[in-house]
C-alpha cells in the first residue's frame, strides 16, 4: 500500500568558521573543538570531531560509532541557510476507450478531467496530463464504424477544439475495445501499425513524458484488454500476438531506461465483486458490460492502483477523480535531494559535510558513503565527490526521511557544514 507523503522541508545549517579558526582548530564561539580526522574531500577517511549543543567537548569516532548524532546548534555554527527539496513530478495518461457504447463515461471525463487537473495543481504538484483517445466531439463515423470521440475543454487543453496545452497533450488514437493496451505501447513506442495516419495509430506522446516524473496509467472502459498484464508490463517486443502490427517492448523493459518504475495503474471498468474478478459489474437498466477487465484488475492489484465500476455512472466519477488524485499525490514522493547553498558567511569545506534527521524529539545522524553504489540504510552522499553540488539521500535515508514527516510536524533534514563529516 502507497502512503501519502508530506512536503519535506530542508534546513541547512551551514557552518563556516574561518580560515584561521579552521587552522587552529578554535571554536569561534570560544569553545576548542577536538582535532579534525582524515576528511578530505567529503570525509572520505574515518574522522572524529567534538560538538555538543552546549559548548561542551564530545568525540565521536565516525568510523566505530554508529550512534553519533551532531546537534544542529553546534557552537560552530555560524550562518544557516534555508532550502526546500521539491516532490517529484507526475505524468497522467488516461486511455479512453471510443466504443460507442462509452458515450456517457466520455462525457464524464470530459466534464470532470479539469478538476481533477486543478485538484492536482491544488496539492503544489507540477503534471502533466496525457490522454490517448479519438479527438473530437460525441459520435462520429471512422472508417465504418460507429465511434464516440473526446474534446476536454480549456482551460486543461489550449481552446474549444481540443487543443494541447502547457500541461496537456491528447495523441488521437481511436482506442479499440479491446485493445488499450496494445495501442498505449504501439503508440508509445510508435512502431509499426501504431503511426500517425494508421488505423490503430496516434501522435507520439513519449516526448510528453518527463524521465524524472511518477507515472500513472488510468483506463477507462466496459471492455477487457486481450494483451496480458505480463506481456504489457514485460513483452520482449515484435509482431503483435494479435494481429500483423508490431509492438514494442513492455513498459518495465529495460530499453525503456526506468521510465515506468513504480508505476500506478487505475480504472474505471466494468468489474462486480471484490473476490472474484471475473464478476461483471450490473448498470441500473440491469443490463451488463462486454467484461469484468480481469487483466486490468491484475494490474489495479499489482501496483496498488484504484477503481470504480463503470456501471455506476456518474454516482461513481466524483470518487473515482478523488481516488486517483490521491492515489497520484501518494506516488509524488520528495526528490531526497538538497542543492549545497553559497553560504552567506565563509566558505564550504566538503570533507566537513554532516547530515541528520530530527523531529518529534529525536534525531538520527546519517553517514556519508562515497557514492549511490555504496548507499547503506542510513547513509548519504554527494553528486559529484570532487566537485558536489548536491546532497543526495540514500533510498533508505529517503524513506526514513518520508516516514518522518509523515509523523512529525517538527520534521527536517538537516544538513550541517563545518564538523568533521561522520562516516561508516
Amino acid at each position: 500500500m502507497r502512503r501519502r507523503l508530506g512536503a519535506l522541508v530542508v534546513t541547512l545549517a551551514v557552518l563556516a568558521a574561518c580560515a584561521a579558526s579552521q587552522a587552529t582548530g578554535e571554536d569561534p564561539t570560544g569553545g576548542t573543538t577536538g582535532p579534525g580526522g582524515g576528511g578530505g574531500s567529503g570525509g572520505a577517511g574515518p574522522a572524529t570531531s567534538s560538538a555538543t549543543g552546549q559548548g561542551g567537548e564530545a568525540d565521536l569516532d565516525a568510523g566505530n560509532n554508529e550512534d553519533a548524532t551532531i546537534d544542529p546548534d553546534a557552537a560552530c555554527a555560524t550562518a544557516v541557510e534555508a532550502a526546500t527539496v521539491e516532490k517529484l513530478p507526475v505524468d497522467i495518461i488516461w486511455v479512453i476507450d471510443n466504443s460507442a457504447s462509452m458515450a456517457s463515461a466520455i462525457d464524464e471525463v470530459q466534464a470532470g478531467l479539469n478538476d481533477f487537473a486543478t485538484l492536482i495543481e491544488s496539492k503544489g504538484l507540477d503534471y502533466h496530463v496525457i490522454v490517448l483517445g479519438l479527438r473530437g466531439v460525441g459520435a462520429v463515423t471512422l472508417n465504418g464504424s460507429q465511434r464516440y470521440a473526446v474534446c476536454i475543454p480549456p482551460p486543461l487543453s489550449a481552446d474549444n477544439a481540443c487543443g494541447n496545452g502547457a500541461k496537456f497533450f491528447q495523441s488521437s488514437v481511436d482506442i479499440r475495445s479491446v485493445q488499450p493496451l496494445e495501442q498505449f505501447l504501439g503508440t508509445l513506442g510508435q512502431t509499426a501499425g501504431y503511426q500517425p495516419g494508421d488505423e490503430k495509430g496516434g501522435d507520439p506522446w513519449a516526448p510528453f513524458l518527463r524521465t524524472t516524473a511518477t507515472k500513472t496509467i488510468v483506463v477507462v472502459t466496459d471492455d477487457n484488454a486481450r494483451l496480458s498484464a505480463t506481456d504489457f508490463e514485460s513483452y520482449v517486443g515484435g509482431p503483435n500476438p494479435y494481429n500483423s502490427l508490431t509492438l514494442p517492448p513492455g513498459i518495465l523493459d529495460p530499453s525503456w531506461n526506468g521510465l515506468f518504475d513504480d508505476y500506478l495503474f487505475d480504472g474505471i471498468y466494468g468489474w462486480g465483486s471484490d473476490n472474484d474478478p471475473s464478476v461483471k459489474c450490473t448498470f441500473p437498466d440491469q443490463t451488463q458490460p462486454a467484461s469484468a477487465g480481469v487483466n486490468y484488475t491484475t494490474l489495479v492489484n499489482k501496483t496498488g492502483g484504484v477503481r470504480a465500476k463503470i456501471c455506476d455512472g456518474h454516482a461513481a466519477w466524483t470518487a473515482f477523480f478523488d481516488a486517483v488524485a490521491a492515489a497520484v499525490l501518494e506516488t509524488a514522493k520528495p526528490a531526497c535531494e538538497v542543492a549545497i547553498p553559497v553560504p552567506s558567511m565563509g566558505t564550504i569545506d566538503y570533507g566537513k559535510v554532516n547530515v541528520l534527521l530530527t523531529g518529534g524529539g529525536q534525531s538520527e545522524t546519517l553517514f556519508h558513503v562515497a557514492d549511490a553504489a555504496a548507499c547503506a540504510p542510513d547513509g548519504w552522499y554527494y553528486d559529484d565527490p570532487i566537485t558536489p553540488t548536491k546532497v543526495i539521500l540514500c533510498p533508505a535515508s529517503c524513506d526514513a526521511a518520508q516516514v518522518l514527516f509523515q509523523a512529525n510536524d517538527d520534521a527536517k533534514v538537516d544538513v550541517m557544514f563545518g564538523c568533521e563529516t561522520v562516516v561508516k
